[in-house]
């Protein structure tokens, strides 16, 4: 690797950790990229995306373009970007964000997550791009408006990951259009989760609540998906407005 990359772009590399990540560097690093069927094949990866997620998370630029196998399929092939143009002050390919940014976005939105609204000290919440990192890149992350972010406890950061690693838009199209009408985006006015036609609805009970909950649970009975179910019929109730429960 000597003589090929500036200090700094190999100071960068050496400092990528997690197997996955290391992997992709270390490969690209001695065959000049990396395609999804050496994840797949050579690896063992059978959902290449997360571990390219994995070095782009940790500040890395990598460059996907499509090319052709032997059998005239089409496979991506990843190479690193312009390893000299890699942004300072990030932490895991993510803004390092200030104290102070943090303390507007409770002032705007209060101290509680996004997505369950359960409420949470600050310190137990977690900054989060709306339209993730991966598709919105710099452009947006390095603008700290308040209305490009929001505040997710870690729970519900974890499945927001989770969907939009999974997201045909995410993978794939990288449009941030879509992911701006998503439910992991704007919560309060979707159209979509991950593209696909759901609608969501986080639900906590806390303090004198729990009591309601205590007696609906009860009331709905023990088996799978009872709750839920519960849950649903009675909003069909109330939009019905004739005691129907049937879909």
């Amino acid at each position: 690797m000597a003589g090929r990359f500036s200090k700094a772009a190999q100071a960068a590399l050496n400092a990528v950790t997690g197997k996955r990540a290391r992997i992709v560097v270390d490969h690209i690093i001695k065959h000049g990229s990396i395609t999804t069927d050496d994840l797949k094949e050579k690896y063992g990866y059978d959902h290449p995306p997360r571990a390219i997620k994995d070095v782009s998370d940790q500040g890395i630029p990598l460059v996907k373009v499509i090319v052709r196998k032997a059998d005239g399929k089409r496979m991506a092939e990843y190479r690193f970007g312009d390893l000299d143009n890699i942004t300072a002050g990030r932490v895991g390919g993510r803004a390092n964000f200030p104290k102070a940014f943090k303390e507007s976005l409770v002032a705007a939105y209060g101290s509680k997550c996004a997505l369950c609204n359960a409420l949470f000290e600050p310190r137990y919440l977690q900054i989060d791009h709306r339209i993730p990192y991966l598709v919105a890149g710099d452009g947006v992350a390095d603008t700290l408006d308040v209305k490009d972010y929001m505040l997710v406890c870690g729970s519900c950061n974890r499945a927001k990951s989770w969907s939009c690693e999974h997201c045909p838009n995410g993978i794939e199209v990288k449009d941030p259009g879509v992911c701006a009408a998503c439910y992991w985006a704007n919560p309060l006015q979707y159209t979509h989760v991950a593209t696909a036609d759901i609608r969501r609805l986080d639900l906590t009970w806390t303090g004198p609540e729990v009591s309601d909950f205590d007696d609906a649970k009860a009331k709905a009975g023990t088996g799978d998906g009872a709750m839920p179910k519960f849950v649903k019929d009675a909003v069909r109730r109330a939009v019905c407005g004739n005691g129907r429960t049937d879909p």
